[in-house]
This record gives structure tokens, sequence and C-alpha cells, in this order.
């Protein structure tokens, strides 16, 4: 029987974006219509030692239990050490359960006694575990109540097999897609708390400025910065964001200095939270006497992240989530200590600016060296599959997968290509006095793309005046901004569609017009369509080969010559983008 005054610990999950979600639901969804079973769910290890089910697929009944439920995850490896090997699947009889159900699952009302031999008894399970490359555990795929109530047989578990294979890709998949996105959501956020911080003069004024950016980039809901003097003593709570101003118990506030100075000293990130570990410089007793005036103050979760230079700690940023907010993950507090201690070097130097310009430097630099490091590689393995792709001996299974490395290396290649255009904008200075006829150019363009519009079956038509137009900058540059556009146009436009390049004067400034009745963007993708590496979550644009880095590069390029552009899309109806350039 399970402990009377157990409650089941419920936290949000650090998945909370919706689109993942949504794909992991999907993956169950399948799962359960075609290998036939009414009960799958899918879990996620988490940082804290526990699973958490972030899908459920089932009765109304399952699913309220389960859902956003959190288990312990090596009590349910000690139970899978003890199941059934079917290959990708864990069998796990009922007689060989040892977790309390009552407590971590849910199991259906249908009678335990006299089931026949060969019949699905409702204390089974049926599981695959999900790992990485490395053989590290995500978390597990969960399948229970076969519909036609028998246990799958070697026929079924052959078929069962192939499914589950799909979808622990797929899961794989969404979920490392949450982590990079997680990851550049994070980057995003540092870069916006750098910018903000960069006009600040004063330590106090920069971690006010800042405060508000670091609350939406954690998606905290709320924020507390605790100076911390050089007599080692807190100066009062200097900014909070999101909720009232919390005055410290004496206790408290004794804690936090200690603390923090210990953690700078161990660069380490508390988490402070039910049923999360004792972060090291704390004692248990200590962590209690938190976590009392936590729940006072309606907090659930407290990161802990000082703040320094050197060997001196100047303050904390405290990050509060409420009761089922998202769980802190390993990223976010690797990310909020990178940015303590950008505020740390700030409030000790007043140079926010410099420092900010030597991180930029360093990831251009990084950028490039990465992009010519890889060029010459990557030439080698084009070259050796096109070798190969001509060996007239070569077997048909051979050559198809000289063909797939030869596919790779070139989609690879472009993205090196794009990495180094990037760097190029980045780093280099607008070439003064250089001007192109921008209406040539448009023409050009369309010309070398005739062929492959005619291939696709998509009409591509430019219309220019007859006199030049020229505009300010670098041919190639300008090219590539054009090129990059028209190209977009053919790769997002079906068969029997259209492509209109036009090129018009308008005061004084040349407008490139490039309008295509292709798939279109929803209002979303159309104001983040120009970020670094952003790619559309519409299926149907997914499905086309990108970098994420061609409009970025044509709006970095932009900028360089003083121009602008502009895109109106809907999905459905096509896009239109417009670039404006000064007349040269």
């Amino acid at each position: 029987m399970p402990d009377a005054d157990f409650v089941r610990p419920v936290r949000g999950s650090r998945w909370s974006d919706s689109q993942s979600r949504d794909a992991l639901q999907a993956i169950a969804e399948g799962v359960s219509e075609i290998a036939g079973f009414d009960l799958v769910g899918i879990s996620a290890a988490r940082d804290d030692g526990y699973l958490h089910t972030l899908v459920v697929v089932g009765p109304e009944e399952a699913r309220a239990t389960l859902l956003d439920s959190l288990a312990p995850t090596q009590a349910l490896l000690d139970q899978l050490a003890l199941a059934e090997d079917w290959g990708p699947l864990k069998w796990i009889p009922h007689d060989k359960l040892i977790l309390d159900i009552d407590t971590w699952g849910w199991f259906s009302d249908a009678p335990r006694e006299n089931v026949p031999d060969g019949a699905w008894h409702p204390e089974d399970s049926l599981v695959a575990p999900l790992e990485d490359d490395d053989g590290r555990f995500l978390g597990f795929l969960g399948i229970e109540l076969p519909r036609d109530g028998l246990v799958p047989d070697a026929e079924k578990r052959r078929q069962l097999e192939v499914y589950v294979r799909l979808a622990t890709h797929a899961i794989r998949a969404a979920l490392e897609r949450e982590r990079l996105a997680e990851q550049v959501r994070l980057a995003t956020a540092a870069a916006d708390i750098v910018r903000m911080a960069s006009g600040s003069d004063t330590a106090d004024e920069i971690l006010a400025v800042c405060g508000r950016e670091i609350t939406k980039g954690f998606r905290a809901d709320s924020l507390w910065l605790q100076r911390i003097g050089l007599d080692r003593r807190c100066a009062g709570p200097l900014y909070v964001d999101g909720g009232p101003t919390v005055r410290l118990p004496a206790g408290v506030r004794a804690l936090v200095t200690a603390h923090a100075q210990r953690a700078w000293e161990r660069q380490c990130v508390g988490v402070i939270a039910p049923e999360r570990p004792v972060p090291g410089a704390l004692a248990a007793d200590q962590v209690e006497t938190v976590l009392e005036f936590l729940a006072g103050v309606g907090v659930e979760s407290l990161m802990f992240v000082p703040i320094g230079a050197g060997p001196d700690c100047f303050g904390v940023i405290g990050l509060t989530r409420g009761h089922r907010g998202a769980e802190w993950s390993e990223t976010e507090a690797a990310t909020a200590l990178e940015i303590a201690r950008d505020l740390g070097r700030s409030m000790r130097e007043h140079e926010l600016v410099n420092e900010l310009r030597q991180v930029s430097d360093y990831r251009a630099r990084m950028v490039a060296t990465v992009a010519h490091e890889l060029k010459n590689p990557v030439s080698a393995v084009l070259g050796y599959a096109e070798l190969l792709d001509g060996d007239p001996d070569l077997g048909e299974s051979s050559r198809t997968a000289a063909a797939a490395i030869r596919r790779g290396g070139e989609r690879l290649a472009r993205v090196v290509d794009d990495l180094l255009v990037l760097h190029s904008t980045t780093e280099t200075e607008p070439v003064t006095g250089a001007r192109v006829d921008l209406g040539a150019l448009a023409r050009e363009v369309v010309e070398l793309n005739a062929a492959l519009a005619a291939g696709l079956g998509i009409d591509l038509r430019v219309a220019v005046p007859d006199a030049p137009v020229v505009v300010c900058g670098a041919d190639g540059e300008i090219e590539h901004v054009v090129s990059n556009l028209v190209s977009n146009a053919l790769k997002y436009t079906d068969r029997g569609g259209s492509v209109v390049v036009t090129v018009a004067v308008l005061g004084d400034e040349a407008e490139l017009t490039v309008a295509d009745d292709g798939i279109g963007m929803s209002a979303e993708d159309s104001a983040r369509v120009f970020e670094e590496f952003y790619r559309s979550s519409d299926p149907a644009a997914t499905a086309k080969p990108g970098t994420g880095l061609g409009l970025a590069i044509v709006r970095r390029v932009l900028e360089r010559y003083r121009g602008r552009i502009e895109v109106e899309s809907e999905l459905g109806r096509g896009s239109t983008f417009r670039v404006g350039l000064p007349l040269g």
C-alpha cells in the first residue's frame, strides 16, 4: 500500500514549447492507432532525477493521473532491469512488477483474477527505453492495453518493433530540437541582456536595466537581484521584477550572503525546490529554512545564481517559478551563470560594451575558423564521392550510398559557404564607392535560374526598366541578395506556380520585388524569418532543405549598404519580399 501522506510531485515540463509537445503527441497517437494499444505515454528524463510524463494517449482517467506527473528515474530503471528483453521493447509481466503502482502509475480496473494464459494482465507493461547516440537514457515510450486483449506474439512484436524504432528516432529528434530551441532562446536572451546593459554606467544601473530581460528570457515568474557590499552584507533588494518587493528575513539574508560567496568560488548554480538534491554550498537544514520562506511567498522553485568577477562575489540573481512551473534545466543554469559572469565583469569595470565586442569577435572568429576547417574535408568528401560514382564496377547499393554521401556533402558545403558569407558580412566594412546596376543584375539572375524554373514547372518572369538602375553596393554581395530571394521563391513555390521579379525606382531609392504564389508563411514566421538559423515550424517549409542562414545574410548585406528588406506573406497565398537600396 502506498504511503498515506504521499503526494505525487508535479511541476511543469521544461519542454514548454507547444510545438515539441504536439510532435510527441502525434507520435503517441500514431503508435496507439497503428499498433492497436489504448494507452501510450512518452516520458522524458529530467536533470533532477525524475521522469516527466509529457504526453498521454488513452482513457481520460489515465491522462488526468499521468500527464505532467513525476516518477523517480532510478526506480523505473531498476524495474527495467527485471524486464524480459524483446530487443527495442522491454516486457514487464505483472508477476515481476516491483513498483508501487498506486504511487507511480495507473492501471485499468479490469479483473485481475483468472486471466487466461496469453491474455494481457491489467498490470502488464510494455516499454521502449529511449537513448541518444552515446547510450544516455532520455526517457521511455510506454505501451499498454492492447485492443485485442492479448500479449503480443512474435509476429506482432516484430511488427510493433518497426513502429517503436521509428517512434524512437522521431522522439529523439523532437527532444534534440527542443534542446536546440532552448539554446537559441537563451542565446537570444543573453544577447538582448547584453545590449540592454551596454549603455549603463553604474553597477546598480546595470542590474536594474537587465532585470526585466533576464526574467523574460528565462521565462521566470519573478526575479530578485541582491547586491552584496564590500562588507559581505546584503544591501537590501536592489531590483525585483514580476512580483511584489520581497524583504528577506535576517536568517535567510545571512544564508544568501554566505551561499553566494561559496557558490561563486565553486562557480555553481543552485536550484532550491522540493524533491531537488541539496545544493552543494548549503546544508540540508539551511535548505529547509529557505524552502519555508519560499513557500510563504508563493514560490515553488528558486534558481540561485551568484554574480562576481575574479575572486569576488558582488551579488546574486534569484529566478523564481511557482507551482507547476517548468523545471530549471542544465542549459538554463549554465547560461545564467555565463550571464552572471558578464554582469560581474561589467559591474567591476563598467566596460560591458568592450567585453560584448570581444564576445562578438570571438563568435565571428569561431564561425570563420570552423567554416574554413570544414571546407577542405568537405571538398575531399565530395571529390571521393564523385570518384566512387564514376567507378563502372560499383554495385547498385554502393552507388546509392555514394550518391547519399555526395548529397550530404553538398548540403554541408552549402552550410559552410553560408557561414563564410555570414562571417564576411559581419567582419568586412562596406566597399565604399562600389556601384552595381540592379536591373541588369536581376535580369542575369533570372536567366541563370530559367532552366531550373522550367524543370520545376514554375513560370519565372522579370520586369526591369530599360535604363540602368544603379545602387550602392559591391556586385557580388548584391548578387547574393537577388540570387537568394529568387532561389527561395522557387524553392517554396509548387509546380504550376509563378515567381515575378521586378525592379523600380522610387524617389531616391531602387526597389527590388520578388513575389511568388507559393506556400507562404505565418505571421510568426514572417516576423522571425531574417533571424540566423531560424526555420519555420510549417511542415511544408521544413520539408525543404535549408540552413536558416540565407535571409539572415541578405539582411546583413543590406544593413551594410543602408538598405532595407520587408516581407508580406500569408500561408497558402505566397510571399512578397521587397528590398530597398539607395541609388548610386
